[in-house]
């Protein structure tokens, strides 16, 4: 398996994300359907978070953005539609940056303190683990969108498909 074959995959979770959420309203981005209360347009604020975090901070090494407690959070003033243009553009920006990069690269900054003993070890454990997380978040973002219109994703036809 290369770098490229993987990307491509995350590339395809990232659209798949997108797909899914076409369509909603700014109130039914912003609902929260499920007990644990985070809203699809929260959902698509951590996986932008998470992409920059661990393709642009870890593996590169280059921090742009504060640390920020709750990245499910979407305040009043960001618009749903800005928090998933925000997530086209990261996730491009982000792939990018780490394209060229042999899977054996070490991370180029890590986050000491934060996640205990755990840890990355090198550029195919962190893509591992961001296609992994985006694929896990998607599916959450497929029941989420069924519980508020009845749509769900439809894997043969790369769309989302009519309640049946």
């Amino acid at each position: 398996m290369t770098a490229d074959t993987l990307l491509l995959s995350l590339a395809a979770q990232q659209r798949r994300i997108l797909g899914i959420l076409d369509g909603l309203s700014e109130d039914s981005l912003r609902r929260p359907v499920l007990p644990s209360g985070w809203s699809c347009a929260g959902m698509v604020s951590h996986l932008t978070a998470m992409t920059r975090f661990w393709f642009v901070a870890v593996m590169t090494g280059v921090r742009t953005e504060p640390d920020v407690d709750d990245d499910f959070h979407v305040p009043p003033s960001v618009s749903a539609a800005s928090v998933l243009d925000t997530y086209r553009r990261v996730c491009t920006e982000a792939i990018a940056a780490v394209r060229e990069l042999p899977l054996d690269t070490p991370p180029a900054w890590w986050p000491e303190g934060v996640f205990g003993d755990w840890r990355l070890n090198n550029f195919l454990e962190v893509l591992d683990h961001v296609l992994v997380e985006t694929a896990a978040h998607a599916g959450h973002l497929d029941a989420a969108r069924e519980l508020l219109d009845g749509r769900t994703w439809d894997w043969e036809h790369g769309r989302l498909a009519d309640p049946r």
